[in-house]
C-alpha cells in the first residue's frame, strides 16, 4: 500500500459502545478522513454498502449476523475490514488481530483485507497462555481454569444503562448491581473458541467471567500448580517466557515477580490500565502454585484500542499513532 497523507476511514455500528470509544480515537487524527453516515440512513444497506466501499479501512461494530450482513457488502478488494464481533474469530480466511501473538502476526494483518479484532477477556488470556505453550512450559493439555472480573461496559448500552440506573438510585433500579455477578455459568461463553484456538490449546478452559460494578477494567487470573508444569520449572522461568514473548512491545509491560507496587496495599488494582491500550501481566504465588494474571481496558486494548492498533498495523503507519502508552 502506498503511502497516503490521509485515510478514509468508515465505523458501521458508530452508535455503539465500540464504535463510541473508536470516535473518540480517530476524530482528533490529521491523518484519517472520518467517513459519516447520517441518521435516518443508519439501517439502509444501500448507503451503509456506499460507505463500505469507500473506505480504506471499514470497522464493523455489530453483532454477529450483522458483521457477516456487512462484510458481505464489500466489492472493493481495496477495502479492509476489522470485525469486532466473534464472527470470524476463528475462520480460517480472516486474521486474528492481536498483534503480539507471535513474531508473524503483523506481518498477516499487513496483508490481510480482513482482520477479525479480539475479543477482550480473550486478549488478556491469550497474552498470558499463548507464551507458554509455544515455550514449553506450559502442555498443551493443562486442564487450564481461568477466571474474570471486567467493567460493565462490556455488556453494551443497555447494560450500562442498567448500572447507571442503579448507581444513580433512580426508581425501579437494581440493588442486586451492587455486587459483582458470575456469568455464563453454563461454560459456553462465546470467546472460548478463540481463547483455545489461539492459546494453541487442546482443550478450551473452564472459564468463569464475573460483572464488577465499575464502568470499565478487566483482569484475568490463571492458577497453575508449578509441579504439574515440570519438576523445575519455577515461577521466575514463566517471567522470563513473558519478557522474551513480549521484548519491545509498545503495549506490554510484564512486571516484576513478588515486587511490592504490583499490589496496593495487599489488593489488585483492576482499573490501573484504565485510559491506556496498555496490558500488564504478572505472576503471583510461591514455590508451588502460582497465578498467572493480565490487566488491560476492556474499552481499550479490550476492544477500540486494540482496532485502532490493528488499523496502524495494516497500513504501515506507527502502531501507537493515537494510543499513547
Amino acid at each position: 500500500m502506498a503511502f497516503k497523507n490521509s485515510f478514509k476511514v468508515y465505523v458501521d455500528g458508530q452508535e455503539g459502545t465500540t464504535g463510541l470509544r473508536l470516535f473518540d480515537y480517530l476524530k482528533a487524527r490529521s491523518d484519517i478522513e472520518l467517513l459519516r453516515i447520517d441518521s435516518d440512513k443508519r439501517k439502509d444497506p444501500a448507503e451503509r454498502a456506499r460507505l463500505l466501499n469507500a473506505a480504506d479501512v471499514a470497522f464493523l461494530c455489530l453483532p454477529d449476523a450483522a458483521s457477516r450482513e456487512a462484510a458481505a457488502m464489500v466489492e472493493n478488494p481495496e477495502t479492509c475490514l476489522i470485525d469486532a464481533s466473534t464472527a470470524f474469530r476463528t475462520a480460517e480466511d480472516w486474521v486474528y488481530g492481536l498483534p503480539e501473538l507471535d513474531r508473524d502476526q503483523r506481518a498477516k494483518i499487513r496483508a490481510s483485507k480482513r482482520i477479525a479484532n479480539v475479543g477482550c477477556h480473550a486478549s488478556a488470556f491469550i497474552l498470558l497462555v499463548r507464551p507458554l505453550v509455544d515455550a514449553g512450559l506450559l502442555p498443551p493439555d493443562y486442564p487450564l481454569s481461568a477466571f474474570s472480573l471486567t467493567g460493565y461496559s462490556g455488556g453494551g448500552k443497555k447494560m450500562i444503562a442498567d448500572y447507571e440506573a442503579a448507581i444513580e438510585g433512580k426508581p425501579n433500579s437494581e440493588g442486586r448491581l451492587s455486587a459483582p455477578r458470575p456469568y455464563a455459568m453454563g461454560l459456553n461463553h462465546k470467546h472460548l473458541p478463540e481463547m483455545q484456538q489461539h492459546g494453541r490449546l487442546a482443550r478450551p478452559p473452564v472459564f468463569s467471567p464475573i460483572v464488577g460494578p465499575f464502568l470499565k477494567g478487566l483482569t484475568v487470573s490463571v492458577p497453575l500448580h508449578l509441579s504439574h508444569l515440570g519438576t523445575d520449572v519455577r515461577a521466575e522461568d514463566l517471567l522470563e517466557a513473558y519478557r522474551a514473548h513480549y521484548i519491545d512491545e509498545p503495549f506490554v509491560q510484564v512486571r516484576p515477580f513478588e515486587a511490592l507496587d504490583n499490589l496496593d496495599n495487599g489488593f489488585f488494582d483492576v482499573q490501573a490500565c484504565n485510559g491506556t491500550n496498555r496490558v500488564d501481566l504478572f505472576v503471583f504465588g510461591n514455590a508451588e502454585q502460582v497465578c498467572l494474571v493480565s490487566r488491560l481496558d476492556n474499552l481499550g486494548k479490550g476492544a477500540a484500542g486494540s482496532a485502532v492498533q490493528n488499523m496502524n498495523v495494516h497500513l504501515g503507519i506507527d502502531e501507537t499513532t493515537g494510543l499513547g502508552a
